[in-house]
């Protein structure tokens, strides 16, 4: 729930404020506000919204992470287990 306040009978959205940006990461920002076409607070923004919203599992996502990092199948995994174990 997005926290709200009252002014003169209107809702209006949270303000926030971040001080002592060092100026790298200030122009970090600039720059990759300017790669997406958003204003700096538009970005801001959309940082903030990607930190807090729930992302939904995608199967076909974790697939293809798995695929390109070359892991291989269950049972492959299941003897590379037991090998360490033997070791012990």
């Amino acid at each position: 729930m997005v926290p709200f306040w009252m002014y003169n009978e209107i809702i209006m959205a949270l303000s926030l404020s971040i001080k002592n940006v060092p100026e790298e990461v200030a122009d970090a920002l600039r720059e990759r506000a300017a790669q997406n076409h958003r204003s700096l607070q538009g970005e801001l923004l959309h940082i903030l919204e990607s930190a807090v919203r729930p992302q939904p599992f995608q199967a076909t996502a974790l697939w293809r992470r798995i695929q390109a990092l070359g892991l291989k199948s269950p049972a492959e995994s299941a003897r590379f287990i037991r090998e360490d174990r033997d070791r012990r």
